[in-house]
């Protein structure tokens, strides 16, 4: 099974506009995520998607690999997708470009359901919220699974939500890490954007939307997302941390 990790790179950004060429420690965020990626050694290939020059010159500069975007896309899933068309390959991992801490095993833990479970077309990774703040938090998605650990729902909104204490110990985190099966992602290209999605804003409910099961994985690794300033100053005290010994 040929498999190779895609980083969609998109330059602006409505809430932290260039976020991805932001230096972190001795690199650029998307250098970062991608130095990682590679570092996991689990892919054929890792290849950024960008729709910038700036973002492409940084990552080939480096010794990398990457592609511009030809048409403008409304989602990641979207951007690689073209990138992915005409490459030969088996299973695509969208690697999150502003996650630049991405570690080998929750990785591996997603590319083994493919491997063990034929019927699966698409997955992604999800951890135990742990605190109210944040299962409150818009900014951070909830999802809720049957037995399966199929996703039924993804939501902005605090799900599940436990009308006796006003909270959930049950509630995930969804990591927005995915994984599919070629002609999965393909098919999610010519659908139009579906109603739920265009409310919540969240793509992968396109695929609930047509009837396409999410299998979750969960992990426990700690994932630092920059979507804000404030998380750049976060992602420089890990990786201060990291230097130390402490992290990780």
């Amino acid at each position: 099974m040929k498999v190779i990790a895609f980083i969609p790179a998109r330059y602006a950004a409505t809430r932290f506009p260039y976020k991805l060429m932001q230096p972190l420690g001795s690199k650029t965020v998307i250098r970062y995520t991608y130095d990682n990626t590679v570092a996991t050694g689990l892919f054929d290939d890792v290849i950024v998607v960008t729709d910038h020059a700036k973002i492409y010159e940084e990552i080939i500069s480096n010794g990398g690999k990457a592609m511009m975007s030809i048409a403008t896309h409304e989602s990641g899933s979207d951007r690689i997708a073209e990138a992915a068309a005409n490459i030969e390959v088996d299973l695509i991992i969208n690697v999150q470009a502003d996650e630049p801490f991405v570690t080998r095993q929750p990785l591996q833990d997603l590319i083994a359901v493919f491997k063990n479970e034929a019927q699966v077309q698409v997955a992604s990774l999800m951890k135990k919220i742990s605190n109210t703040e944040d299962f409150h938090n818009p900014n951070i998605v909830k999802l809720v699974c049957d037995k399966h650990l199929d996703a039924l729902y993804f939501s902005r909104a605090a799900i599940p939500f436990n009308r006796d204490i006003g909270g959930s110990d049950a509630a995930f985190e969804h990591i927005g890490i995915y994984a599919f099966r070629k002609k999965a992602l393909l098919e999610f290209t010519t659908w139009p954007m579906s109603k739920l999605e265009q409310i919540e804003k969240l793509e992968q409910l396109r695929y609930l939307e047509n009837g396409i099961k999410i299998r979750m994985v969960e992990t426990d690794i700690n994932m630092i997302k920059i979507d804000v300033p404030g998380d750049l100053v976060k992602a420089e005290e890990f990786l201060g941390a990291e230097f130390r010994g402490l992290g990780v």
